[in-house]
């Protein structure tokens, strides 16, 4: 198997997969075969990582394992539309599979803005503040006409009529597979009854 290797940070030590090892534990997952589970981490906690590893390929291709969106900006209007699909009863790690992250960095997200609100999310500008206030912004920024509290109650929103939109879309496929069904058994019983009848005229 290829190597693992460790970091260290203000959590403590983390384990690191290389991109090889996972590419390598995601073709045994497919064979249906699990690799031997690193010293420092269990058997379930692994296998789950693996599982998350596959699903983030399925969703996003086989590049989204090298770093998952470590390169991306998130600006936190996103990070507020993920953070309401996790309060809204969506499971963290599903919703940040795909979103393309990892989880614990969605679990950052979450922690913040329960304890600090929208502010949490808000990235911190690195570097000397501007002195002139009157300076020019950059061409792609526009300002907000809402308030915070209004802006922030409508990314929540819209997050909350895509998730309704995504149950209504289950509810449908679900409701299209019962009346299927119901036709199935409808048009049986209807050719049992004729098959009856065509019986006894003969008879």
């Amino acid at each position: 198997m290829y190597p693992l290797y460790w970091i260290t940070s203000k959590g403590g030590i983390f384990m690191r997969y290389s991109y090889q090892f996972k590419r390598k534990a995601i073709e045994l997952f497919y064979r249906g075969e699990w690799p031997k589970t690193p010293n420092g981490v269990t058997t379930d906690t692994f296998h789950r990582l693996i599982r998350d590893w596959v699903k983030l390929e399925q969703h996003h291709g086989p590049d989204i394992n090298k770093n998952r969106g470590t390169n991306k900006y998130w600006t936190p209007e996103e990070k507020y539309s993920l953070v309401c699909q996790v309060l809204s009863g969506q499971g963290l790690r599903t919703v940040a599979i795909v979103a393309g992250i990892n989880s614990g960095q969605l679990y950052q997200w979450v922690h913040k803005y329960k304890t600090l609100g929208y502010n949490g999310l808000i990235n911190k500008s690195k570097g000397r503040p501007l002195k002139d206030s009157k300076m020019k912004l950059p061409k792609n920024t526009s300002p907000r006409t809402l308030n915070e509290s209004e802006y922030e109650e409508l990314i929540r929103l819209r997050a909350e009529i895509a998730y309704i939109k995504a149950e209504n879309e289950v509810i449908k496929k679900e409701i299209a597979l019962r009346e299927e069904k119901e036709a199935a058994r409808l048009k049986a019983k209807k050719q049992r009854l004729s098959k009856r009848s065509a019986s006894k005229a003969i008879n």
